[in-house]
């Protein structure tokens, strides 16, 4: 007889990059067309030669790099991360209001562990990034969702009329994951509001903010007093320094919940990866004009998509930015027949609406889910070009 499984790990759907990868590795492509990878959201390219140089210096010359180290991360990682933030957020944010963690995953699931239990709920916006829905599914925490507007910004009354006693937190993610939408920040002052008035916690996942198109703060929420109450940001290294293997995240947020998360991450990693933190904090130090140039070429490349979608007949483009472009499809289907033919008939992979909403009884239909997310992280405006040739050559039957 087979031991016992958690059923509400079994009960939580698989890893949509996973799935996609298994389309793939089932589907024929046409021979004429090379493989557009439009489901990864994150840099296939290694760090910058500069960081992997600083790598490979710490490896050969400190013996301690590769040893345990502080379960909250390095000091010196630590503050260089709380002065830079302080710059951004024209806040004042300090060394112990800073943990890194092995990876924005795994800082959200910190944090979560911290304020929510078993039966608790937290409000997500929908669409949403599946792992966050994942990992709740997992810890039996509910979702309580929060459809977006047809401009894929969530309603400050909308969330307020769904909290309850359970209610422990509202989750944002800006820019956002996978509609590409960056929050404006009278928006997140809003919901920090809302967060306070109820005595909830409110977790921003801010993985993207290196690629905002504005010049100007994300938004104000370090200004207030106690901020530390409420607000908690997350944060990724892997997007603005390449530094997706290291796995490196951090969480902006009270000392006093510091010390919570600390006993998390202890029991499951006992430290951030040493040679990672290295090449981010050698990163925050000396590339902020290398930084700036990503995030031009990013730009770029949204910019392309933006025009591009102006001249495809009949699909609509209903969010851009950061990585994503999200996009609804003109064909009377579910966006996982729209993703799957595709593939097979224009080598193009990209990731279904079904895979970041609530599952739909009618996807096909009265009300198919006909969005797709489009991510740009490792294509040039030169192959968004090509793709626009492609869809617009593409038919789904």
């Amino acid at each position: 007889m087979t031991s016992p499984f958690n059923s509400f790990i079994t009960n939580t759907f698989s890893p949509p990059v996973m799935e996609a990868r298994n389309w793939l590795e089932n589907t024929k492509l046409p021979d004429n067309l090379e493989l557009m990878n439009l489901s990864q959201a994150a840099p296939v390219d290694p760090p910058p030669i500069e960081i992997r140089k600083a790598i490979a210096d710490a490896s050969l010359n400190k013996p301690e790099a590769h040893l345990y180290g502080p379960v909250l991360g390095n000091d010196d990682l630590r503050l260089e991360l709380s002065l830079k933030c302080s710059t951004i957020y024209e806040g004042n944010i300090k060394r112990e209001n800073i943990a890194i963690t092995s990876g924005c995953n795994q800082a959200f699931c910190a944090t979560i562990a911290t304020i929510a239990q078993a039966g608790d709920n937290v409000i997500i916006p929908s669409p949403w990034y599946f792992n966050h829905k994942m990992w709740l599914d997992m810890a039996a925490i509910k979702t309580n969702v929060l459809v977006v507007d047809d401009n894929m910004l969530p309603n400050v009354q909308d969330a307020e009329s769904i909290i309850n006693d359970k209610t422990k937190a509202i989750l944002l993610v800006s820019p956002n994951n996978p509609t590409g939408v960056e929050y404006p920040s009278n928006l997140i002052l809003e919901f920090y509001r809302l967060a306070k008035k109820y005595s909830i916690s409110l977790i921003i996942d801010e993985t993207y903010r290196d690629f905002l198109s504005k010049n100007e703060t994300p938004h104000t929420l370090f200004n207030e007093t106690d901020w530390d109450d409420t607000l908690i940001s997350l944060y990724s290294f892997s997007k603005a320094y390449r530094l997706t293997g290291h796995r490196l995240g951090a969480i902006t947020a009270s000392s006093g919940r510091l010390r919570q998360v600390e006993k998390f991450l202890d029991t499951v990693t006992i430290c951030p990866n040493q040679l990672g933190q290295v090449g981010a904090l050698f990163g925050l130090q000396n590339l902020e004009d290398w930084l700036a140039q990503e995030r031009l070429e990013i730009l770029n490349r949204k910019s392309a998509m933006q025009a591009g979608f102006k001249t495809l007949n009949d699909w609509k483009l209903k969010g851009c930015g950061a990585y994503f472009s999200y996009v609804e499809s003109p064909f009377e289907v579910s966006s996982d027949i729209v993703c799957k033919q595709l593939l097979s008939k224009q080598a193009i992979l990209a990731l279904p609406e079904t895979m970041f909403t609530p599952s739909n009884p009618n996807k096909n239909l009265d009300n198919p889910k006909k969005h797709l997310r489009l991510a740009f992280a490792n294509i040039n405006v030169v192959e968004i070009k090509e793709m626009f040739q492609r869809l617009e050559n593409f038919t789904c039957s």
